[in-house]
C-alpha cells in the first residue's frame, strides 16, 4: 500500500509540474491583473487625479445621461455604473461610430474626466480576456483556470508534509529553498487559492462547459439569457426618434421599491428612440450575490415596465460564487486579505516557474529548451509587472488632450512588457533579474512623482504607499542579487562540488 500511495504522488508531483509549467505564463499574467482588479476602483481614483467632484448616485446618473443624449444619440444602449464610496465618477460603456467605447464622467457636470484612461479597467479585463479579441482570451482564460485547478489538487496530493513544510524555510539553499517558498505561499492561503479558481471557472462555465447549453438551446443563445435574465425588458428600436424622458423620477422610484438600497448600475437600450427602455439595477455592494434586483422603465414616458427580483435558488447559487470571486460585497479589510491571498497565488506560481529550472540545473546542465524557459522566465516574471508600472507612469507623462490617450496608456504597458521579454531573452539570468527587477524598482518609485503629491484624497496617498513600499523592497531584493552577482565565493563553491 506504501508503493502505491508513493507511486500515485510521484504521478500527481509530475502532473503538477508539467500542468504548471505549460500554461504557468498565462496564470502569472491573469493572476496578476486579477490581484490588482481587487482594488479597480481606487486604481481608477488614482489615475484622474483631476477627478475631485462627489455628488448623489442618483443625480449623477441624470447628469450622465444628459451628456450622453447630447453625444451618443445614435447608441444602441449605455451601460453606466453609479458611483459609491470607492469611485466619485460614473463608468459608462456605449457604442459610437461602430466602436464601443468606455468613458469615466463627471458627477456633477456629465461630461467626460479630462484625464481619459482605462483606469483599473484595464486590469480588469487583463484578467479574464488576456488583451485577445472574443471569445479566444477568455477561452485561453478559462483553459488556464482549468490547469490551475488541476495544480492546486495535484499539489496536495503529492506533497506528503504539506502543512509540516509550510512552517519549515532554509534560505540559501538552491532548490530546497525555492521549493519551501512555494510550498508556504501555496499552503498558507490554499483555501483562498482553491475558492478563486473555482469560482473563475464557474464565471467562465458557458465557455468551458457548454454542452449542457447546446443541449438545451442550440444556437438560441437569446432564449438562453432571457431565461437567465427574465426581469429585463428588451424591445426592438421602432426607428421613431422620441427623447429621453427624465431619468432622475425613474431612479427614485426605483431606489424606493428597492426599500431605500443604493442604485448599482443603470442600462439604457434603445436611447431616442420610442421604443427606449430604462432598466435600473439594485448595488451589490454588501451583497455577495450579484444583482439581486432590477426595474424596467419605459424610456420614452418613464412608465414602470417590469421588477424582478432573482430567488430561483440555482440561480442564487451561481451568483453568489460570482460574487465570491469579484468580491465587491468586500470591506475593506477583507479586500486586503483578497489582495494578499492573490499576491501569494501570483508569487506561487512565479515561484513554481523558476523551481521548474532549479530543480533541473542542479541534476545536470541545463538542456537547450530549459535554457530558454530560464530567460523567458526573467522577461515575463519581471516584465508584466513593469508594464503595468509603464501604464501608470504613461497616465502621467502622456498629455491630457491627446487623442486616443487610453489606447497609448495600454500599448505602453504592452509594448514595455514586450521589450522586458526581448531583455530576458537576450542577457543571461543572472543580469537580466537585476535589471529588469531594478527597472521595476525605479518605476514604482518615480510614479508617484509625477502625481499630486500632497493631497487629501485617500486613493492617490494609498497608491503612492503602496508604490513606493513596492519600491523599496524591490531595491533590497536587487541590492542582494548584485552584492550575490560580484561574490565570487558562491562559484568557488560550485567548482569545488564540481570537482569533488
Amino acid at each position: 500500500m506504501s508503493a502505491v500511495r508513493e507511486g500515485v504522488r510521484q504521478v500527481m508531483a509530475w502532473l503538477h509540474g508539467w500542468t504548471g509549467l505549460l500554461l504557468g505564463w498565462v496564470l502569472f499574467v491573469m493572476c496578476f491583473a486579477g490581484t490588482l482588479s481587487v482594488f479597480k476602483p481606487e486604481i481608477g481614483r488614482w489615475m484622474r487625479p483631476e477627478a475631485t467632484a462627489n455628488a448623489d448616485p442618483l443625480e449623477a446618473i441624470a447628469a450622465a445621461s444628459n451628456w450622453l443624449s447630447k453625444n451618443a444619440p445614435g447608441s444602441t444602449g449605455w451601460y453606466l455604473t453609479a458611483p459609491d464610496t470607492r469611485m466619485n465618477t460614473v463608468e459608462v460603456a456605449y457604442d459610437s461610430g461602430g466602436a464601443f467605447l468606455y468613458r469615466a464622467l463627471d458627477p456633477v457636470t456629465g461630461a467626460p474626466v479630462a484625464r481619459e484612461t482605462l483606469g483599473g479597467e484595464f486590469f480588469y479585463r487583463l484578467h479574464f480576456e488576456l488583451e485577445l479579441p472574443f471569445p479566444w482570451g477568455r477561452l485561453l482564460a478559462s483553459l488556464a483556470a482549468l490547469t490551475m485547478l488541476v495544480a492546486l489538487v495535484t499539489g496536495i496530493i503529492a506533497h506528503r508534509r504539506i502543512f509540516r513544510d509550510f512552517f519549515t524555510f532554509r534560505p540559501a539553499k538552491g532548490q530546497r529553498s525555492w521549493l519551501d517558498g512555494h510550498n508556504a505561499l501555496g499552503v498558507l492561503a490554499l483555501p483562498f487559492h482553491l475558492m478563486i479558481t473555482l469560482t473563475g471557472l464557474v464565471t467562465l462555465a458557458s465557455l468551458n462547459m457548454p454542452w449542457a447549453i447546446t443541449a438545451a438551446y442550440g444556437s438560441d443563445v437569446a432564449a438562453l439569457y432571457h431565461e437567465m435574465t427574465p426581469g429585463v425588458v428588451e424591445r426592438a428600436a421602432t426607428g421613431t426618434k422620441a427623447p429621453l424622458a427624465p431619468v432622475a423620477p425613474m431612479l427614485r422610484e426605483a431606489q424606493r421599491r428597492f426599500g431605500g438600497a443604493l442604485i448599482g448600475r443603470v442600462y439604457v437600450l434603445n436611447p431616442g428612440d420610442a421604443a427606449a427602455v430604462v432598466t435600473v439595477f439594485r448595488s451589490d455592494v454588501g451583497q455577495i450575490g450579484y444583482t439581486p434586483g432590477e426595474i424596467s422603465f419605459d424610456g420614452a414616458t418613464g412608465r414602470m415596465l417590469g421588477e424582478w427580483t432573482e430567488a430561483r435558488p440555482a440561480v442564487q447559487a451561481y451568483n453568489i460564487l460570482y460574487g465570491l470571486h469579484m468580491g465587491r460585497f468586500a470591506p475593506s479589510l477583507t479586500r486586503w486579505l483578497y489582495f494578499l491571498g492573490g499576491s501569494m497565488l501570483t508569487l506561487a506560481i512565479a515561484t513554481g516557474l523558476v523551481l521548474w529550472i532549479v530543480k533541473r540545473r542542479e541534476r545536470a546542465p541545463l538542456s537547450l529548451g530549459n535554457r530558454i524557459l530560464e530567460r523567458l522566465n526573467a522577461g515575463l516574471i519581471a516584465g508584466v509587472p513593469l508594464g503595468a508600472v509603464a501604464f501608470l507612469l504613461a497616465n502621467r507623462l502622456l498629455p491630457l488632450g491627446m487623442a486616443g490617450r487610453a489606447e497609448v496608456e495600454v500599448s505602453a504597458a504592452l509594448w514595455t512588457t514586450a521589450a522586458a521579454l526581448v531583455i530576458g531573452a537576450a542577457l543571461r539570468p543572472a543580469i537580466a533579474w537585476p535589471l529588469l527587477l531594478g527597472l521595476l524598482a525605479l518605476g514604482c518609485a518615480a510614479a508617484p512623482l509625477f502625481g499630486p503629491i500632497f493631497t487629501n484624497n485617500a486613493a492617490l496617498i494609498g497608491g503612492n504607499l503602496v508604490l513606493l513600499a513596492f519600491a523599496a523592497g524591490l531595491a533590497l531584493l536587487v541590492a542582494r542579487q548584485i552584492k550575490r552577482l560580484r561574490d565570487p565565493e558562491p562559484v568557488r563553491r560550485r567548482a569545488a562540488r564540481a570537482a569533488a
